[in-house]
């Protein structure tokens, strides 16, 4: 059974979504159990400082313990001082409070719990028959450790799932890298453009099916937040229940909320990057979102000044490979297959759709990069190269009829172009 309410126009406040999150937890033999809440990291838009205040106060002394795991994925990890902004109390050493704070470590093979296996035959059947192989599920064995785990975070358009939230917030969130890679390769063979503001993919069904595999007790948070604009950050809708039944209605919802129709495609994008988004690993959000809105030949921007870095965790790798086409990879897999598929993916996400034959690659849109990056370097990478200190924002703005636009906050919100209806 879920708790929840949310609507597109709908503001919570602070009392209605206490009500909610009591009327949850009531029940719930908590009293004496140890509890581990597994939140986002800082590259999401969510109130989590008001969820973890809320949390303490309903809870109080009652718990034996109220910890908290930040889910990483393969994300850089966050000193004190980021998780003092996360949780909104200060941190230090990874404790506020009485309660600890924990960085998923997915590049230690000391952090994790093996659940089991799932078989060949259960993966082709969760992926339509793209894949037939055995796939370990490992997590951070921190899951195992404790009585209850809750799940606390947004769910937006995801490039690789559909939908963030849900049990994404266990794969890949404080996953092994075998389920990483296999569910971010999975996505980007699918496609970003067929995947992204899709309720229900054969990555969330991988996802759920490994997530059954915690033999834990869970509930779910699932938030759908506005993003952008005056109302930035505040709660449209709150879900409590399951992991699998708390994402339905916040997903049905954030297709509403966070998906933008319209009428003919654009021409140039400049995806303005927040500051949330501190390497173009996170920031490539900005094409994510804007890639179906492209028109074929028409070229995204990511203007992100405060950006001096590709991936501070894969960039070696990157500056290895470069970002390219699916096929690119598909048609040359011997010479790719050895490279984590997580970080192949994420290649083909910020590259986009288009061809590789007889050697040459063709791209549907073109990819620029207006950061701190130096040219040489995005050009060994196969991305342009602008200056951002020659970007003037109202050289851009207004110019919606020509097919240019300028997209605030880029990375969040997902543009789409609306079908045309037929008649007749």
């Amino acid at each position: 059974m879920v708790v929840g309410t949310g609507k597109e126009e709908s503001f919570l406040t602070e009392e209605q979504v206490r009500q909610l999150m009591a009327q949850a937890l009531t029940d719930l033999p908590l009293e004496g159990h140890r509890i581990l809440v597994v939140v986002p990291d800082g590259t999401r838009t969510a109130p989590i400082p008001l969820m973890v205040r809320l949390l303490h106060e309903i809870l109080g002394t009652q718990v034996k313990a109220l910890d908290y795991l930040v889910a990483l994925g393969t994300h850089q990890v966050m000193d004190d001082a980021a998780l003092s902004r996360l949780v909104g109390q200060p941190v230090a050493d990874g404790v506020f409070g009485t309660s600890h704070i924990f960085n998923h470590r997915w590049d230690r093979p000391e952090t994790f719990a093996t659940l089991g296996m799932i078989p060949a035959e259960r993966i082709a059947e969760l992926t339509n028959g793209l894949f037939s192989m055995n796939v370990p599920v490992r997590v951070n064995k921190l899951v195992l450790e404790y009585d209850y785990i809750f799940l606390c975070g947004p769910t937006f358009p995801h490039e690789v799932i559909g939908f963030s939230g849900g049990n994404k917030y266990f794969f890949p969130g404080v996953s092994g890298p075998e389920l990483i890679n296999f569910t971010h390769w999975l996505g980007a063979i699918i496609t970003s453009y067929e995947v992204i503001g899709t309720l229900y993919t054969p990555v969330r069904a991988v996802v759920d099916q490994a997530a059954a595999m915690i033999k834990r007790p869970k509930l779910c948070f699932s938030m759908v937040v506005h993003a952008g604009g005056a109302h930035d950050g505040a709660l449209a809708g709150l879900f409590i229940g399951t992991p699998e039944e708390a994402f339905a209605p916040a997903a049905e919802l954030s297709s509403r909320l966070h998906i933008r129709w319209i009428e003919r495609p654009y021409r140039r994008v400049l995806s303005v990057m927040p500051k949330m988004y501190d390497d173009i690993w996170t920031a490539a959000k900005g094409m994510y979102k804007m890639e179906p809105a492209v028109a074929d030949g028409g070229e995204v921007v990511i203007y992100a000044p405060h950006i001096d870095e590709i991936s501070y965790t894969h960039g070696h790798i990157i500056d290895e490979i470069g970002y390219h086409v699916r096929d690119y990879f598909l048609k040359q897999w011997d010479r790719f297959k050895h490279y984590p598929w997580g970080v192949l993916a994420h290649s083909t996400h910020l590259r986009g759709i288009g061809t590789y034959e007889d050697g040459i690659e063709r791209p549907r849109i073109e990819v620029t990069l207006a950061t701190r990056i130096p040219p040489e370097r995005c050009k060994r990478v196969n991305l342009g190269y602008m200056d951002p200190d020659t970007i003037r924002l109202d050289e851009w703005q207004g110019r919606e009829e020509e097919g240019v636009v300028v997209i605030p906050k880029a990375g969040e919100l997902l543009y789409r172009v609306r079908p045309k209806q037929s008649f007749g």
